[in-house]
């Protein structure tokens, strides 16, 4: 019982300790500092709103834009500046402007009106997400859902299709967090006459605005769309990793999906400026000032040329055009995929990497599903990485490895029969009967006999060494991902395959921005440099404000004398000028002295194409790489190879794509020389 009495007294102790705790807290806000707090109350509070950066543009090495911010007017809500009451009405009246202007504003409620009853979209990712927003189960059927929708916006009173629109807009306008901080973007890039119209009736309106903004645009959006890549809403599980870096990201940003976009994200997005709101008791603007302003991103300029990109874009979709038109079955008229890279020699920068086919990033949204459904797979880059076998394109490693390796000297000679006999088990062929042949004759005529031989005293493993030292197989700096390529095994115990090894087949394997660096690398005679794409980080405002310079960077140096190029250079000369060269046709006649090789790298089905050339060969300036899939011949990427020369010396004259008139020519050319040779030939004859 005592106890009992003296936990009574305990508990009442307590609770008028607790009484006059507060009645001393109520004394002293109401009576002690009553004003002080009236005031506060009376001030009312702020908000602090984003004002958005101008996201950097990429332009080309001449200033040309790929990707730009072009203005855009967009419909604004502001909740800080409109009475709670007057959002429906708001809505609709915007609705039925925008309407009759033909123009669109964002609605994603997956739930539409028929015959006066709500029924579902098809998009049931979209329906599980409104069924979750309201809470219900999996079984609620469009009607209740449009029944929850009316009653938690109070749009029991209106028409059906009139009450789903502007459901619509609510919906949206919470699922993206609208509140005094957060304004929801209505309408986006509306157009200008709306937009002023809009202003002129912006007292009816409360609390809405029209906005000018940078919507991002792509100038020829056909041009280097895999390099260029393009901007997107940041995906769900991406979410977390891009707020988790502090650096004002927001689920409603666009981010960089692929290309330079994606690689230069944090380089390209500016900082986003603060806006201070103050409101008074009843929420009320009393003034709005900028705490921070917005800094745009910087400006990312590539060593791409747009004229060299569209020159050789256009002379590759040409050529394979024509030999679609014209080649015989089974010999090129299947030609349908292919790239070009090209390179500027001396500061290994990349001029043009084409792909085809390709894509246009201005309608990639629309086009999206029938490029994804396309056969040929447009989204692959093939420039970077598609993996091709080089063909006789190859012949130059071996040659290099040849003469450094002392297996053959610039004059020793292979008999070439046709058919290489060293071997019992395996005798392959060659396409001609040759006959001795120097390193420099192999090369011009693509001599397989001579490249049998040499690769066998070579060995795979040195093969492999030589072809890594100029640059196939081993990754080229590039900016963006890329392929590493493939070599084959030098452990492979099969005694024939070192022969396919040394033209270029079995499992070597290289895409054509390797094939160009390797090029480039023969032309600098072994030294070896990483590949460029961006040639600066620059200013927003002046992209010749460079910020941060790419530099060229060697690699490696192959360690040989000079002089081991010396008979490879006239052999790739011989092949582009000499008489019987294998590209004679296409660059026998070019004003500058061009070093080529071709390659007919066997498939399984249909033979590729490639082609690799740099001029000129007194001080190599450019290197280009050609690969046509199915273009059988290798001369067939010539004519494109050459285009991108005549723009790359010939910048001001008209740009030169390969025609069958130009074709046509070309061949009347070299019957011509053919017929002055013969004659020449039988008046030296007793």
């Amino acid at each position: 019982m005592k106890s009992f009495i003296e936990r009574l007294i305990i508990m009442g102790l307590t609770v008028t300790l607790c009484f006059f705790i507060f009645a001393f807290r109520l004394v002293d806000i109401q009576v002690v500092n009553g004003k002080s707090y009236l005031e506060k109350q009376q001030a009312g509070s702020s908000r602090t709103q984003t004002i958005k950066a101008p996201r950097g543009e990429i332009v080309d090495r001449n200033g040309q834009p790929f990707s730009r911010n072009n203005a855009s007017y967009d419909i604004v809500f502001d909740r800080a500046l409109a009475p709670g009451d007057r959002e429906n009405g708001n809505i609709k009246m915007l609705i039925e402007i925008l309407r009759e202007s033909g123009e669109k504003w964002n609605d994603n409620l997956p739930l539409v009106i028929r015959g006066g009853k709500a029924v579902f979209t098809d998009d049931e990712a979209a329906v599980s997400r409104l069924r979750d927003f309201l809470d219900t189960n999996i079984y609620t059927t469009a009607e209740d859902v449009f029944y929850w929708l009316c009653e938690k916006y109070d749009l029991q009173d209106m028409d059906a299709v009139t009450a789903r629109d502007i459901a619509a807009v609510r919906y949206e306008m919470d699922r993206k967090g609208y509140t005094m901080a957060v304004k929801y973007v209505f309408a986006e890039n509306i157009s200008l006459e709306t937009a002023i119209y809009i202003r002129q009736i912006n007292n009816e309106l409360p609390g809405v605005d029209v906005a000018e903004t940078a919507l991002r645009s792509y100038v020829d959006g056909d041009l280097a769309p895999h390099i260029v890549g393009r901007v997107g809403a940041i995906f769900a599980d991406e979410l977390e990793s891009y707020l988790s870096q502090g650096r004002g990201y927001s689920r409603d940003d666009m981010v960089g999906k692929e290309g330079i976009e994606k690689a230069y994200e944090s380089v390209l997005r500016g900082t986003d400026g603060t806006r201070r709101i103050d409101l008074d008791s009843n929420y009320r603007v009393k003034g709005i000032e900028e705490e921070a302003s917005a800094v745009p991103g910087h400006t990312v300029v590539l060593t791409l040329d747009k004229n060299i990109q569209r020159t050789a874009q256009q002379a590759l979709i040409t050529e394979i055009e024509y030999l679609n038109r014209t080649a015989p079955e089974g010999e090129g008229k299947e030609a349908n995929a292919g790239a070009v890279v090209a390179i500027d020699i001396k500061n290994s920068e990349v001029l043009a990497a084409v792909t085809y086919p390709s894509y246009d990033l201005s309608t990639f949204s629309a086009d999206y599903s029938e490029l994804a459904q396309n056969p040929l797979h447009p989204f692959l880059n093939r420039a970077f990485s598609g993996v091709y076998a080089p063909g006789s394109c190859f012949k130059p490693v071996v040659a290099t490895a040849g003469i450094a390796e002392s297996v053959v000297s610039p004059t020793s000679r292979v008999n070439c029969e046709q058919v290489y006999t060293f071997l019992e088990s395996y005798q392959p062929t060659c396409l001609g009967w040759h006959g001795p042949f120097t390193v420099a004759d192999a090369l011009r005529a693509s001599c397989n006999i001579y490249f049998y031989d040499t690769g066998r005293q070579l060995g795979i493993r040195r093969i492999n060494e030589y072809a890594q030292a100029l640059g196939l197989g081993v990754p080229t700096g590039i900016e963006l991902s890329e392929s590493k390529g493939t070599q084959c095994d030098p452990d492979d115990p099969f005694p024939g395959d070192v022969l396919q090894a040394a033209i270029g087949q079995l499992d070597n394997g290289y895409t054509p921005l390797q094939l160009a660096n390797y090029c480039a690398t023969i032309a600098r005679r072994g030294v070896r440099m990483d590949l460029s794409l961006v040639k600066s980080v620059s200013s927003y405002y002046d992209w010749r404000n460079a910020i941060e310079k790419s530099e060229p960077t060697v690699v490696s140096t192959l360690d040989v004398a000079p002089e081991v190029f010396d008979p490879v250079f006239d052999g790739m000369i011989q092949a582009a000028h000499a008489f019987n060269g294998t590209a004679y046709k296409y660059m026998g006649n070019y004003p500058y002295t061009v070093a080529c090789k071709t390659g007919t790298p066997q498939t399984a089905q249909f033979p590729n194409s490639t082609f690799i050339c740099f001029a000129p060969a007194e001080d190599p300036q450019i290197a280009v790489a050609v690969v046509i899939e199915k273009g059988w011949h290798g001369y067939t990427g010539a004519p494109v190879a050459r285009a991108v020369m005549d723009s790359f010396f010939f910048p001001d004259q008209p740009m030169t794509v390969m025609t069958e008139g130009w074709v046509k020519a070309e061949q009347d050319a070299l019957a011509a020389a053919q017929a002055a040779a013969a004659e020449q030939l039988a008046a030296q004859l007793p």
